[in-house]
């Protein structure tokens, strides 16, 4: 099989892709990735020798790169995990959240359709659904996105909807609860406060620490859109998600209690705008076709915890800046 994956330098596109080569050697991979801040080679410093993958520098926001790359390979399927992802940066600058978010998903549809392609898998959020303070968002749960990250990856997800309709193509939409796990970008919650633990700093908590996050640890994922990828039913939309939820603050302490630190170490900062409560998916319809979570979130945490210990060389560039100076002389200049 022949796969395009969008985003592969990234967080969850990275730990995708490497599952991919370790369980399915005979697959080749085209990774496409616009390399931006959090676009990261070191990401998949480990496997950038295989004969089966190949690196693409890119940005599926140009219809002209995107279309290009459809001519000169056949693709047997799609996987988009390119997309803007931090809900302040959306905030304070939304413009590459539209770029990236929506046109991006639209050339990549463009795409698809003018080219054969076997299936194409929207990587989304749970966040287009907006906050429920009771019950869980289902499939057909209307969107109320509150961030321009929310709703950026809102409209990208409808106009996957519109062209299952319009063009009938072969188009599978997921949703997803949070992610943690290994080589996730330290701004997000969870390396965040690991690695400033880790340097002794204080954690920056929003409000009182009482929004609710659904958590999934990344190679549970990588397993739900590998289940998707090869059992998944065309035209159809899912939640991926694990039933397990736990409060901000809970996550704070979990973290502080595995590094050894007290809660002197929380420093509690204002909320953000329009901060969702809480988040919470109904993934039974992804269940009942026969995925099912392997890894125990207490377990899968202190992983993680234990990865970012181990693994100050990849972190510690990226919080300095010193990472960030680089990728601008390589891929700026």
């Amino acid at each position: 099989m022949n796969l395009l994956i969008t985003g592969g330098a990234g967080f969850a596109g990275s730990n995708f892709i490497r599952h991919i080569i370790k369980k399915y050697p005979n697959y080749k991979i085209i990774n496409l990735d616009k390399l931006t801040y959090a676009g990261n080679l070191n990401n998949l410093k480990d496997i950038e020798g295989k004969p089966n993958y190949k690196f693409i520098k890119g940005d599926i926001a140009d219809q002209r790169t995107v279309l290009k790359i459809f001519r000169n390979y056949q693709f047997d399927a799609v996987i988009n995990y390119a997309a803007e992802t931090h809900v302040d940066r959306s905030i304070s600058d939304p413009e590459d959240f539209i770029k990236t978010d929506v046109l991006g998903t639209y050339n990549l549809l463009e795409g698809i359709k003018q080219f054969t392609i076997s299936k194409y898998i929207q990587i989304s959020t749970d966040e287009v659904f907006g906050s429920i303070k009771r019950g869980k968002f289902t499939e057909k749960s209307p969107f109320k996105p509150s961030s321009p990250y929310s709703a950026s990856k809102a409209s990208g997800d409808l106009l996957c909807y519109a062209y299952i309709k319009t063009y009938k193509l072969p188009i599978i939409v997921t949703h997803s609860c949070n992610f943690y796990g290994p080589y996730q970008y330290p701004e997000k919650l969870i390396p965040l406060f690991i690695t400033n633990l880790l340097e002794d700093k204080k954690v920056p908590l929003y409000g009182d620490g009482k929004n609710v996050r659904e958590w999934i640890y990344v190679l549970d994922h990588c397993n739900a859109i590998d289940f998707l990828l090869h059992k998944g039913m065309l035209g159809e939309i899912y939640n991926i998600g694990t039933g397990v939820e736990k409060q901000n603050l809970e996550i704070t302490k979990i973290i502080l209690d595995e590094l050894g630190k007290n809660k002197k170490m929380i420093e509690f900062i204002k909320d953000r705008p329009a901060h969702d409560l809480r988040y919470s998916l109904d993934s039974n319809k992804l269940k009942k076709l026969g995925w099912e979570t392997e890894y125990n979130f207490k377990e899968a945490m202190r992983e993680t915890i234990r990865w970012y210990s181990k693994n100050e060389w990849w972190w510690k560039p990226l919080k300095s800046g010193e990472y960030l100076e680089y990728y601008k002389k390589q891929y700026l200049s």
